[in-house]
């Protein structure tokens, strides 16, 4: 059966990639938080694996993403290079510290617990993003510029790390931070945003743990003949589909994933 979807378009793995393409373009959210679960749960893919080759499959289904998004001028570029001066560094050491943590026993298991725990948190960030961010506004409004500034490399950096080791967190973390640290900026430019940070943030972090030797090249390029047409859809399709309707399927679904990711 795992030899069947490692054939390409008649495999399962480009149906999957494609699925989450397209919530990736339309919400920003889903690439790692559901990718690397899937392929942990439903294909038995090893855990440190799954992370590092859905990080260069995010990698390049951002870029194509933050392309449409880029042409149709929604990108804030100042915010994503923010966010880049905290990840990028920050993810650069992550893999410089799982170089020295790979090989014990020990790690799939701890990183599918910090998987399954960091998509749970994704998901009460989608269910709740509204309330959170009606209970902080009038403190975010009120923050001068540099403030603003730092939080949201700081931001980045936290990212940085979770994104490398879990692949989760460039979605709907990013997107309810941007939308806290900058209230009044519409939700498609935050998305925006958040899609184009994720590609250096994936890239640097997939070429790590290319290094490491944790990538599966033909599980690579059966989810990217899926996930990219579906991102490209999707990012097309993103200012079209009602926000409140897929947020709260795509929390319930995580969660589902996440607990199974914990037992």
């Amino acid at each position: 059966m795992h030899d069947l979807m490692h054939q390409g378009p008649g495999g399962l793995y480009p149906v999957a990639g494609l699925l989450v393409g397209l919530l990736v373009g339309l919400t920003g959210v889903g690439g790692g938080a559901l990718m690397t679960p899937l392929l942990i749960v439903m294909f038995g893919v090893h855990p440190v694996t799954a992370v590092g080759t859905d990080l260069l499959q995010a990698a390049a289904t951002k870029a194509a993403g933050s392309s449409v998004h880029g042409i149709s001028g929604t990108i804030e570029w100042r915010i994503t290079g923010r966010l880049a001066c905290g990840s990028v560094p920050a993810a650069a050491l992550t893999i410089l510290a799982l170089s020295f943590g790979l090989s014990g026993a020990g790690a799939p298991h701890a990183i599918s617990v910090l998987l399954g725990l960091a998509v749970i948190v994704t998901a009460v960030a989608l269910l709740f993003r509204g309330p959170l961010l009606r209970a902080t506004a009038a403190h975010s409004v009120a923050m001068p510029d540099y403030v603003v500034a730092r939080l949201t490399v700081g931001a980045g950096a936290v990212l940085g790390v979770l994104v490398t080791i879990t692949s989760v967190g460039a979605g709907a973390l990013g997107v309810v931070a941007l939308a806290f640290l900058y209230p009044r900026l519409p939700t498609p430019r935050i998305v925006a945003a958040d899609i184009a940070h994720a590609v250096p943030l994936t890239l640097l972090a997939g070429l790590g743990h290319w290094w490491l030797g944790t990538i599966d090249w033909p599980l690579l390029g059966s989810l990217l003949l899926g996930s990219l047409p579906g991102v490209v859809v999707g990012s097309l399709l993103a200012t079209r589909v009602p926000d409140g309707v897929l947020r709260p399927v795509l929390a319930v679904v995580l969660v589902l994933v996440g607990g199974q990711l914990l037992r």
